[in-house]
């Protein structure tokens, strides 16, 4: 008898943990991170990430002393703010969509003017460096492009930082072939740097 009963709380115990478990499980694929747009979710050098509701989501423009810094809470708004807080730099061209930052016609290692920044492509015989804006071109679900800001360089991988993303923080591998720096994406058209 006392076998029986033992196993019949064993079974019980075992259906209450996997009941336990498969509950847990199902309440946190069904209720969702509330999030609330401008939200801080991430930094870099004390510069605020903030979260968007996606690639199409606006919530006003950002301006600071005339400056147009952009649409709030888009991947432009938060590199132009980080040159803005973390450099003093105001780009001298201050509207665009993000793939606009990278200007198709100039060579490897010339200024920008439009941004007031060196212009690196992907590969270059210049390596990114920390605090480098990557700019990435359009792609399918994505026409206007993306742009984000180097934060580590550890080896052959690079780390960036990104406002409107489902990450904050995404790693490439860095690769370096006969002197060419290249990022390894096929989306990142380069990197722009203060002179």
């Amino acid at each position: 008898m006392r076998i029986r009963t033992l196993l019949l709380l064993l079974f019980v115990a075992a259906c209450a943990f996997f009941a336990w478990r498969k509950w847990n499980v199902v309440e946190k694929l069904v209720v969702p991170v509330e999030r609330v747009p401008g939200e801080l979710i991430d930094s870099l050098n004390g510069v605020i990430v903030r979260y968007n509701d996606g690639v199409n989501a606006t919530h006003g423009r950002n301006v600071v002393d005339g400056y147009n810094v952009g649409l709030n809470y888009q991947c432009v708004e938060f590199v132009k703010r980080y040159y803005l807080e973390h450099y003093d730099h105001r780009m001298p061209n201050s509207y665009g969509h993000a793939k606009a930052f990278f200007d198709t016609t100039l060579a490897d290692g010339v200024l920008n003017k439009d941004r007031g920044l060196l212009q690196f492509s992907n590969p270059s015989s210049t390596a990114p460096r920390v605090g480098d804006l990557v700019v990435m071109g359009a792609w399918a679900g994505n026409s206007f492009g993306h742009v984000a800001i180097i934060s580590a360089l550890e080896g052959d991988e690079v780390e960036i930082v990104q406002q409107n993303t489902r990450s904050t923080r995404n790693s490439f591998d860095l690769e370096n072939s006969d002197g060419r720096y290249r990022i390894e994406s096929d989306r990142i058209l380069g990197w722009l740097r203060l002179p």
